[in-house]
């Protein structure tokens, strides 16, 4: 009879290994991208206060300057949770818009999240080559005879 229960224990123990295994395998798995700027550093920025230096010792080097117009500075950050085989899930996105004026120093600061984010469908046309078709034929037969001595 104690062999049985040990055997007994070992299953036991066993399916309680495949039971916390499987539990494990199905915990999403968290994301996060970009400099995502902590709520209090950015409340310590006011306009006209702070020059580009010091916003950058604040808040790190932005995730892209803009090339055009005015200097403007974007904090981009997303976190996904992706669960086992499915396709990843936005839990967060913002991006911090810090503009600064001719003098260098902080002239706007905006903050989007999901609320503002839109959907961008990709366009499906297709841009025509110009050129000629090849076929199957001309393809594996078209050099035969091209490269004589």
């Amino acid at each position: 009879m104690p062999r049985f229960s040990s055997s007994k224990f070992v299953f036991q123990v066993a399916g309680l290994g495949l039971l916390v295994i499987a539990l494990t395998a199905c915990a999403p798995r968290v994301d996060p991208r970009g400099n995502l700027v902590d709520a209090e550093l950015l409340e310590e920025l006011s306009p006209g206060d702070q020059s580009k230096d010091e916003v950058a010792e604040l808040l790190g080097s932005p995730s892209s300057i803009a090339n055009f117009g005015e200097e403007t500075w974007y904090y981009i950050s997303k976190r996904t949770e992706t669960v086992a085989f499915f396709e990843p899930d936005v839990k967060e996105r913002q991006v911090i818009i810090i503009k600064f004026g001719k003098d260098g120093r902080v002239s706007k600061i905006e903050k989007l999240g999901m609320q503002e984010a839109r959907a961008v469908s990709p366009v499906e046309r297709e841009t025509p080559s110009s050129g000629n078709e090849i076929g199957v034929f001309q393809q594996l037969f078209g050099n035969l005879g091209r490269f004589n001595k």
